[in-house]
């Protein structure tokens, strides 16, 4: 059944315009009068997901009638918070999709040293909006009815002044370096967690040192070097434990 984000505030019995995103995902598929959706309001709103059916498609509107509530939530049962170095152009893109779809609690982009796409300003703010619409797309597809917050994207002296007000949780730090950890080692913990890793090059020296003096422990994924975003999704994927 085709699952819409629809961030309004659903109720059994409701009849309700869809907002302008969903209702253009509806008109794309062609659905008709009588069809049924899912609608789930992305864990701002509420939880779960809503049954409904399609009662009315206009020319540029939608109209569906809510039906029962579905208590159902599909999160990864360790919470895992992503800050990634911002890689280059697609690359990105895939990291976001993929991370959502691994569990990831919220995508932080980092404006690392050594990241090729630089941003500010008004690019910025097209970015960090493309990258959430990214997220929520991929919710859609893999029946999250949490969408994970992109967060603006600030370099790591910025992170780790704001998050110093943030409640305790573990950090990892992606590393090359020789005594580096397995990765797997943190695997069967449920406590929250934040995952640090660089761009194409990685970190910088600099970064890396201001990580550790932060507390974060370095980890590695073992010999191989991996892509940029193939290595933050293949330690989230273990990270971020679904059973």
């Amino acid at each position: 059944m085709p699952r819409f984000y629809c961030p309004v505030d659903l109720a059994t019995g409701l009849e309700l315009e869809l907002p302008a995103g969903a209702a253009r995902h509806v008109q794309v598929l062609r659905l008709q009068p009588g069809d049924a959706i899912t609608l789930f309001q992305g864990g701002l709103a509420g939880t779960g997901e809503f049954e409904a059916r399609v009662t009315h498609m206009g020319r540029s509107s939608v109209r569906v009638q809510v039906g029962t509530h579905n208590a159902i939530e599909r999160e990864a049962l360790r919470e895992v918070h992503l800050l990634a170095g911002i890689t280059a152009n697609e690359r990105m893109d895939w990291l976001v999709e993929k991370a959502t779809e691994l569990g990831a609690a919220s995508i932080t982009p980092l404006l690392a040293e050594r990241s090729v796409l630089k941003l500010k300003g008004e690019r910025a703010d097209k970015k960090r909006a493309h990258w959430q619409a990214i997220a929520i797309a991929a919710c859609e597809q893999c029946g999250r009815n949490r969408v994970p917050v992109v967060a603006e994207a600030v370099d790591l002296a910025g992170w780790l002044e704001a998050d110093a007000q943030a409640p305790p949780m573990e950090r990892l730090l992606l590393s090359l370096r020789a005594g580096s950890a397995p990765v797997g080692r943190f695997a069967g913990s449920l406590s929250p967690a934040v995952f640090l890793s660089g761009p194409e090059g990685g970190l910088s020296t600099a970064e890396e040192e201001a990580a550790r003096a932060n507390g974060f422990s370095p980890v590695t994924l073992g010999r191989r070097v991996l892509r940029a975003e193939t290595a933050a999704l293949a330690a989230l994927a273990q990270l971020a434990q679904d059973d």
